[in-house]
């Protein structure tokens, strides 16, 4: 009976660690803040700069189910490996010393001067700085060096002629060259236009007239032949001309020509120099303008314009004016001097081809002055309406 008592009062009593008895291993901070264990003393910290190996945490015994020993790490590699930049600033840690960055073939003065890499050291040809780019070298900063990486070496020295004789041979570019030049731009070219072949119905007096042109040559320079002329049904020719000239064009739209004409008609015939123009007038007006000196040293002068208004595709009104002067009365060609005269006309042409219109149209003629004279003297009329039906064509 007294055994159970006492049993009793020990199991009541607190619970006492006694002097000298290890701490079990499965105390935790939670038992130990409520007294029920003691947590062990925790070692000191070995210095950061000691390589020696960590110690264990305690040599009491472990339960085998725990591994404490795991949970400890070296202290400078931890401390080491968790300091961040903004730590270091506030002195909690010390940031390790950086490795070295090994110099690197792409590595570019940009990135070098942010301190990213290390540009290899380049012995400069001219003395000057490899690493300087051209922005520092235009503030006198730096030196640049002479380079000859790809994009800045020289360029090579020009083939002769052209570079695809290196593969094609010098003989067979020439060749080549020259038709090409030929093909675009400077090639000859040639053309005849016939502008006027057309009859006119008079009263009592229907004629024939024609005016064309023919020239061959570049862009430039060009030979061009002339020729106009009109009569009557049945009658004499009265009137033909054929000039020979040179045209030079002197801007995009306006050619200088130089020649000489020669008269074909039943009347006194005459041999000029003619010197005068042709122009692209703005509005796609075509204007000409000639003056012809004869061999007695008479004076004379021409001048006309026409316009292509296309009312279609194929329908075409052209207005055309003719006007021609005289220096001096020429009995013998029956002129006058001054405007001896001047022709108007309207013709609407049908273009079925380019090449090839017909046309219809009106035109008024008039003399004026002593021209008049002379042909009233003649028996003649001096101008009136005539209608006027024809062809125009090129090729």
């Amino acid at each position: 009976m007294s055994a159970l008592i006492l049993a009793a009062a020990l199991a009541a009593a607190p619970q006492h660690s006694m002097p000298g008895m290890a701490m079990p291993m499965a105390c935790t901070p939670e038992h130990a803040a409520m007294g029920h264990c003691k947590m062990p003393a925790a070692k000191a910290k070995p210095k950061p700069r000691s390589p020696a190996k960590p110690k264990a945490a305690s040599k009491r015994a472990a339960v085998p189910t725990r591994k404490p020993a795991a949970k400890s790490v070296a202290p400078a590699a931890s401390a080491a490996s968790s300091c961040t930049a903004e730590h270091a600033a506030m002195g909690h840690c010390t940031m390790p010393a950086p490795a070295p960055v090994a110099a690197t073939p792409v590595c570019t003065p940009e990135h070098a001067a942010m301190g990213h890499c290390a540009m290899p050291a380049t012995a400069a040809p001219n003395g000057g700085d490899p690493a300087c780019p051209s922005e520092h070298a235009a503030m006198g900063h730096c030196t640049p060096a002479a380079r000859n990486e790809v994009g800045n070496a020289p360029a090579p020295a020009a083939f002769p002629d052209l570079a695809a004789s290196t593969f094609y041979g010098e003989e067979a570019m020439t060749t080549a060259s020259k038709a090409l030049r030929r093909e675009h731009g400077g090639m000859a070219f040639n053309q005849v236009m016939l502008n006027l072949a057309e009859v006119a119905v008079r009263s009592g007096r229907d004629g024939y007239r024609w005016d064309g042109d023919a020239w061959f040559g570049g862009d430039v320079d060009r030979l061009v032949l002339k020729s106009e002329g009109e009569g009557r049904f049945g009658d004499r020719l009265d009137e033909a001309e054929v000039q020979a000239l040179y045209s030079r064009a002197v801007g995009p739209y306006e050619n200088v020509q130089l020649g000489v004409r020669q008269d074909l008609g039943a009347g006194a015939r005459r041999t000029y120099a003619s010197a005068g123009f042709e122009a692209l007038a703005p509005y796609w007006f075509d204007v000409e303008a000639t003056a012809f000196l004869s061999d007695k040293g008479e004076l004379f002068g021409r001048a006309e314009a026409y316009v292509d208004q296309r009312l279609t595709n194929w329908w075409v009104l052209q207005p055309r004016v003719e006007v021609e002067l005289s220096a001096q009365d020429v009995p013998a060609l029956r002129l006058g001097s001054g405007v001896t005269r001047a022709e108007a006309g309207l013709r609407l042409r049908y273009e079925w081809k380019r090449e090839v219109a017909p046309y219809v149209g009106v035109s008024w003629e008039r003399r004026f002055g002593d021209t008049a004279r002379f042909a009233r003297a003649d028996g003649e009329g001096t101008g009136g309406f005539a209608f006027v039906a024809g062809l125009r064509a090129w090729f």
